[in-house]
């Protein structure tokens, strides 16, 4: 047994999502969102490089003294798997891991709503979840997929950094391959997945124009794809995607998604009210035709208020949900502040001393 392998016992005993190893410094675990240092010694260079290099091979430790990091993906036998991250700082090495629930959660366990679920049913297009580091976009999209294997026959193909949920075969086949062990890059998976027959493509981040353009592509081409990008509103979204393109192909690519952009989940973690756990707040946007419009005309700006106005599509802004939360006392006003799009909406719920304090969180 890997020495480390205690603290991620202790961690799954005591609900904490991920471990922080940092030279200099006592293990560090974040409980409901909130970094807590162990009663632990603090840890030397030298004494955390023997313990990270314990759980990884020849080939990680070669890659890492490289690159100066590494991603990975780490399983403790009848416990769980990790997502690890293992980085040089200036103090010396350290490394992050994210525990994985082994169960892969449903829709139903996520309560997830009509709008996202809706997403599931398209045959073609691109579906994105975005949302901050940390936000449970890996989590959503795995019920999703989850989602769609229990109800179709379908070929669906996940490339992933690393591999995170391990999908059973149900009513569909998965072959999920992970980026740096399976295949060079998403980029290369991804020229790959259209000879391999998928209806199906899960693109774990959509991180530079190639990767965007070829997800784009296979959307088109009559594929399902989904993607991630580390974005906070469904108009920033788009704004993000079209971007990254150089100007004389902005307005082909607007045109390009005005058709295959199918739906966006902007997805962030809140503290409940009880400081016991976390919620998720989502803005769901689905990519009917007055949508379609806005992106080719390039009036993205206009986005929220066709949102707000079509509850009944399964559509919701992000100050929305966090209204219904904050009324429904799941959050509490300071939480819904930090997190709101426009602050104004809710400087009014927060105590008398704080009303619209320039120095809060998200200004």
């Amino acid at each position: 047994m890997a020495k480390i392998d205690a603290l991620f016992r202790m961690m799954r005993e005591q609900g904490a999502s991920d471990l922080h190893l940092s030279t200099g410094n006592p293990p560090i675990f974040r409980l409901n969102g909130e970094m807590v240092r162990l009663n632990f010694k603090s840890l030397a260079h030298e004494e955390l490089r023997e313990v990270l290099f314990e759980i990884l091979d020849e080939k990680q430790r070669a890659q890492f003294e490289a690159t100066k990091d590494l991603d990975f993906a780490y399983a403790v036998p009848d416990l769980a798997r990790f997502r690890g991250n293992v980085f040089m700082q200036h103090r010396g090495i350290a490394g992050v891991f994210r525990i994985i629930p082994t169960k892969i959660l449903s829709a139903d366990d996520l309560h997830l709503p009509e709008g996202v679920r809706r997403m599931t049913n398209f045959k073609k297009g691109l579906v994105l979840v975005t949302g901050p580091t940390g936000s449970g976009k890996s989590t959503t999209l795995a019920a999703m997929i989850d989602l769609i294997n229990s109800t179709r026959k379908e070929h669906i193909l996940t490339l992933e950094d690393p591999l995170e949920f391990i999908h059973e075969n149900k009513l569909s086949l998965l072959n999920q391959r992970q980026i740096g062990e399976h295949t060079e890059s998403f980029a290369s998976a991804l020229r790959a997945a259209l000879r391999e027959d998928p209806d199906i493509i899960l693109v774990g981040e959509m991180r530079d124009l190639t990767t965007i353009s070829l997800a784009m592509s296979a959307a088109e081409t009559g594929h399902l794809v989904f993607g991630t990008l580390h974005t906070n509103t469904a108009a920033k979204t788009i704004d993000r995607i079209i971007d990254v393109f150089p100007t004389d192909q902005q307005e082909q690519v607007r045109a390009m998604l005005s058709e295959s952009l199918k739906g966006v989940v902007c997805q962030q973690l809140l503290k409940t009210a009880d400081g016991k756990g976390r919620t998720a707040a989502l803005e769901i946007m689905i990519g009917t035709p007055a949508i379609g419009n806005l992106i080719r005309e390039a009036k993205t700006f206009q986005i929220p208020s066709i949102i707000q106005t079509a509850k009944k599509d399964g559509m919701q802004l992000m100050d929305q949900h966090l209204l219904d939360l904050l009324k429904t006392k799941q959050i509490n006003p300071e939480e819904a502040y930090r997190c709101s799009i426009d602050k104004k909406q809710f400087e009014q719920y927060l105590p008398a001393q704080q009303g619209g304090a320039p120095g809060m969180p998200g200004h």
